[in-house]
């Protein structure tokens, strides 16, 4: 049986009210190899497959117990509609951009005539549809989209971007108010479709890229407008340590800021953002979902409940090699800590203790696919283990799009 206040909790934890205890859910990536095989709905299908999209993402309810539908598995869908190539992937890898069509070529992005038509936008709006029927209401649903300077970094090339953000900040500028249209108009479909909130993860503008004058003068004024015109809940996502950014993070409109295990003083983190934004995290989707075991996952997440988050979450995207028990774990936690366990899905519940085994999954040295996921790596390999949106050009990094 659904628990029918799911929906309502999250919501009201985005509006600063007080609920009977933290959702536990992702507002990153959630599909895994273990997932696919349960519902038989597989990638790269599913990133065009409207009923797979659905499947897929209803299943890390079903049988993990998380608290929301989070969907898509990548961060390329609006690039994708502006004109990127994308690769989609394997069973085991996310899409990625193989050519940014802009390039150095000092051009302007150009909003397409009908963007919501273009590419997979459709299936995304058609999955909503599917899963507004499916839950009636009864849970979140949540979709993750490009932030305007993801958007500029497809769209020119991640190294050429991040040139341009010093040698021509005006014409980034510019890009970034064109891009900012094109996220508003997707973002506002998605709410006029039915959708709960929008996750907007960011890779390329947080600590371990750019420093915070640089954010402030280019990316806050395009965050600015995107949160007032999007008619909506809206999510943060953002890489890296951002401790330093929490307090402009916090002036931008969104309701909640997601962040990585980095941010290591929660308590700092909440007073930074101040009342009424959302703190959500921080469980270490590499080290601990995808390498740990269901204890050391059930360890951290005690420590973020402790710290002040008010949303429960992976630090960052699934990895898709994640087992199933791991993140059952995180909704254990979760019911240990709040001292009242209950079951949503009691008849799925036995199958998510299933042992899931494909091998040796943690090796620090090992890549998972073709590199590293979610992570924005702009240069040899990856960032250790660390799971990020998918900044992928080619096939050096592969990184778990939020």
């Amino acid at each position: 049986m659904v628990d029918y206040n799911l929906r309502d909790r999250f919501l009201n934890v985005l509006k600063g009210k007080t609920v009977d205890r933290a959702p536990v859910l992702s507002v990153t990536q959630t599909g895994t190899v273990s997932l696919m095989e349960k519902c038989g709905a597989f990638w790269p299908e599913a990133h065009s497959n409207p009923e797979k999209m659905a499947a897929l993402s209803l299943a890390a309810h079903k049988i993990t117990r998380l608290e929301a539908v989070r969907y898509p598995y990548c961060v390329t869908v609006l690039s994708e509609a502006m004109g990127c190539k994308v690769s989609r992937g394997t069973k085991e890898t996310q899409p990625y951009v193989t050519f940014p069509p802009l390039g150095n070529s000092g051009e302007l992005p150009e909003i397409p005539y009908s963007l919501l038509e273009k590419g997979r936008i459709p299936t995304v709006l058609e999955a909503t549809a599917l899963l507004k029927n499916k839950t009636e209401g009864s849970l979140p649903l949540i979709v993750g989209i490009e932030s305007p300077a993801a958007l500029c970094s497809r769209l020119l090339g991640a190294d050429n971007y991040l040139r341009q953000l010093l040698k021509s900040p005006d014409y980034i500028r510019e890009c970034l108010e064109i891009n900012t249209d094109a996220c508003i108009e997707y973002a506002n479909a998605l709410f006029e479709e039915g959708v709960d909130a929008v996750c907007v993860p960011d890779g390329i503008s947080g600590p371990d890229i750019l420093n915070l004058e640089i954010f402030e003068l280019l990316i806050k004024p395009a965050y600015r407008r995107f949160c007032k015109q999007v008619k909506g809940p809206k999510i943060l996502h953002m890489c890296g340590d951002a401790s330093l950014f929490l307090g402009t993070l916090s002036e931008c409109g969104f309701e909640g800021i997601s962040v990585e295990e980095k941010v290591r003083d929660l308590k700092s983190a909440k007073k930074n953002l101040g009342n009424g934004i959302c703190l959500i995290g921080n469980v270490a989707s590499s080290s601990t979902l995808l390498c740990g075991s269901r204890e050391d996952v059930k360890a951290e997440a005690r420590k973020s409940l402790e710290g002040g988050v008010d949303i429960l979450a992976p630090g960052c995207g699934i990895a898709p090699l994640t087992p199933l028990e791991n993140m059952t774990a995180l909704v254990e936690a979760r019911d240990e800590y709040c001292g009242s366990v209950f079951s949503c899905f009691e008849d799925c519940r036995s199958k998510c203790y299933e042992s899931e085994s494909y091998g040796s999954r943690c090796h620090k040295s090992e890549s998972y696919g073709s590199g590293c996921h979610e992570s924005e790596s702009y240069g040899s390999g990856c960032h250790e283990s660390r799971y990020r949106e998918s900044e992928s050009y080619e096939s050096n990094c592969y990184e778990p799009e939020y």
